[in-house]
């Protein structure tokens, strides 16, 4: 069945899943969909802030059940306490109110986390996979990851989407610029980013007569480490948090985008930074050596500075094949990672669905 009525759960405090149910919720006009709020901070972290999370999330529990039941409900979740809590709304969903459930899993981690040790964690996958209809996953890398876990004919394959035409990038430049936008976390490589930047610079402030600098964008607790190596170098600058609106416009003026990541999905980040026809140099985890070769960007190991630092010389030093990585990219995201291409494929998975 094409459901009429649509709810979907997830949490609206910023992030790549935040920005994901923004997009659908904009993109599904042919269904009366509505948006739930788990509520919590993905920026967060410590003791204090899992307190703070774990009760805004019992409350955002606790007032759920005295909503309307939809035809159908869609849950985003990720890894570990992002899956527990989304467990709640899929079990309610499914057995209290008898609705067909689409659980849509976006965690940079949720690779390792399906394959725990743990016969509790495991009882409580299974418990949850056997009572959603639909698994929405990101790429073949992580199909095969669920296919362990989860019948086959369970799961559906939805690469992540943005909208390009937001992004109007600039490839008439003379200046080579790195741009990294991001929370400032140790998973997302910032001791790397750091470290490379440093090393580059003690090179060489020029490559091949090209001017280059660094944009760093973003807040989390390792914004101190970021501000220390602006503050030693003019070539890089630390903008701290950006609006949507000025972070699109960063990548706009970007050519080399950078996301030295230990564990990813499919980040709403790199397909942004694609948009902004960006060359980039990320690393081997999760989906992205799906979405990036040698025709559109460079690939390294997790955690490491030196193949960083070799990466970013070897784009800077050659603008030509930069910008021909980025106009590749640009064309890819819009032939295959916008909504104008995958709301269709969202629309069909809606309608397989048991009435």
């Amino acid at each position: 069945m094409t459901p009429d009525r649509l709810l979907i759960i997830g949490t609206l405090g910023g992030g790549g899943i935040h920005q994901y149910i923004e997009q659908q919720y904009r993109h599904l006009d042919s269904v009366e969909a509505s948006v739930y709020d788990m509520v919590s901070d993905p920026k967060g972290e410590g003791k204090w802030w899992l307190f703070t999370s774990v009760v805004a999330s019992v409350w955002a529990a606790v007032r759920f059940p005295f909503r309307t039941p939809p035809d159908a409900v869609h849950v985003h979740t990720s890894h570990r306490f992002s899956f527990y809590r989304s467990a709640f709304y899929v079990l309610y969903a499914s057995i209290v109110w008898d609705r067909p459930v689409v659980l849509h899993v976006h965690g940079s981690s949720f690779d390792s986390f399906v394959t725990t040790d743990s016969w509790l964690v495991n009882r409580i996958q299974t418990l949850v996979f056997g009572k959603c209809d639909r698994i929405i996953v990101l790429s073949p890398y992580w199909e095969e990851v669920l296919s362990t876990r989860v019948p086959a004919e369970k799961i559906r394959v939805l690469p992540n989407a943005i909208a390009p035409s937001e992004y109007s990038p600039d490839f008439e430049t003379d200046t080579q610029h790195v741009v990294f936008v991001s929370n400032l976390v140790e998973r997302k490589g910032v001791y790397e980013l750091t470290g490379a930047i440093e090393d580059f610079l003690e090179r060489d402030t020029k490559q091949n007569g090209t001017d280059i600098r660094f944009s760093i964008a973003g807040s989390g607790p390792l914004k101190d480490r970021v501000e220390s190596l602006a503050d030693q170098h003019d070539a890089v600058e630390y903008l701290g948090y950006v609006s949507e609106r000025k972070k699109r416009t960063l990548l706009d003026s970007g050519t080399i985008f950078v996301l030295p990541a230990y564990a990813e999905g499919l980040p709403i980040a790199l397909l942004e930074g694609m948009a902004g026809g960006n060359a980039v140099i990320s690393t081997t985890v999760g989906s992205i050596p799906e979405v990036i070769d040698e025709e559109n960007g460079l690939l390294i190991e997790p955690k490491n500075t030196t193949q960083l630092s070799d990466a970013l010389a070897t784009l800077v030093a050659d603008p030509e094949r930069t910008e021909a990585m980025g106009r590749t990219n640009r064309q890819l995201v819009t032939e295959t990672y916008s909504w104008d291409t995958t709301q269709q494929t969202l629309r069909e998975i809606y309608a397989e669905l048991p009435a």
